[in-house]
């Protein structure tokens, strides 16, 4: 992964926490051809979908 997108990722910080995340097969081959078609990690395109995920939910967690 380029230092631009580790970056954007926010991993530079040094305080990145794991997980282990299990996944259906046909939604994880879909990931890993994802991946290969950014050029990036798999773990990059769903760090990538978790952030815009979580950006899509912040209009519904300020009316809360």
């Amino acid at each position: 992964m380029s230092a631009s997108k580790r970056k954007k990722s926010g991993l530079n910080s040094g305080s990145a926490q794991r997980a282990s995340i299990s996944f259906p097969p046909e939604l994880y081959r879909t990931l890993e051809v994802i991946a290969k078609k950014k050029r990036v990690s798999l773990a990059w395109v769903v760090r990538d979908a978790a952030e815009k995920y979580l950006a899509d939910q912040k209009p519904l967690a300020k009316g809360q």
